[in-house]
């Protein structure tokens, strides 16, 4: 097989030095170097052919973000980042390298903590007690069954969880962001009330999770909290995300 451009991971110091014993994407694990453009690496790796989104390459691709990360900031690619050769990568590098290097100085020390809220499905009793409009349409739909009374029962249970799913979402959002550098919001999901990123501190990143888990277990009858993290800082790479104007406590 022969390599078809250049798989690009992230961008680091200069210097940084690559983890032991972490191989990239492709079977067998691609042979994983570092090109340099002023005081920035770039970590890169032969593009396998016909790259897919593997299970065990997004696992290779992502374990070598988070282990980068134990030596020094990183500016991760998301999986799937190729270019024809090296010297396209040296060539866009240079252009933005001033703004990398403020990227990899705002990112040091932090990591990714994402947040999200859905609709709480198991805490239907819950919400049959706590909102009088579906009590009564329960009630009706039993009285009187039909498609229409189900129908209308159905569309009131749905509002329902979302409104609630959404405030409880908003609670914790207030609750999380003074812990944060920034917070930056994540696409759009289906079903899904609140979909947020913070950038927080990797020497806190256990409190913080601790935190998280006692608010899920705080709203559970409102919402459904996930969490994913420590991550790679995907959604810091930009200004877009908000830093957090209070003090963090």
């Amino acid at each position: 097989m022969t390599a078809e451009g250049v798989y690009v991971y992230a961008i680091v110091r200069a210097g940084t030095a690559l983890p032991k014993g972490v191989g990239g994407v492709g079977s067998p694990p691609a042979v994983v170097r570092t090109i340099r453009q002023g005081v920035l690496d770039v970590v890169i790796s032969d593009a396998p052919p016909q790259l897919r989104a593997r299970r065990r390459d997004l696992l290779a691709h992502q374990e070598l973000l988070m282990r980068l990360a134990d030596g020094g900031p990183v500016l991760p690619m998301r999986f799937g980042m190729v270019a024809p050769d090296e010297r396209t990568v040296l060539a866009q590098l240079a252009a933005e390298e001033p703004g990398h290097v403020a990227t990899l100085d705002r990112l040091a020390g932090c990591v990714e903590i994402n947040v999200k809220a859905l609709p709480a499905q198991n805490a239907l009793p819950t919400l049959v007690a706590e909102e009088k409009n579906v009590r009564q349409l329960r009630d009706a739909a039993r009285r009187n069954p039909g498609y229409e009374a189900s129908l209308r029962l159905g569309e009131a249970v749905a509002g329902a969880l979302a409104r609630r799913a959404a405030a409880a979402g908003q609670r914790i959002q207030r609750e999380l962001s003074p812990r944060a550098r920034a917070v930056a919001s994540g696409p759009t999901v289906s079903g899904c009330a609140l979909n947020l990123s913070f950038l927080v501190d990797r020497a806190e990143s256990d409190a913080f999770l601790s935190e998280v888990q006692d608010l899920a277990q705080a709203h559970r009858e409102h919402a459904e909290i996930r969490l994913a993290g420590p991550l790679p800082c995907y959604s810091f790479v930009s200004s877009d995300a908000r830093p957090v104007p209070v003090g963090r406590g």
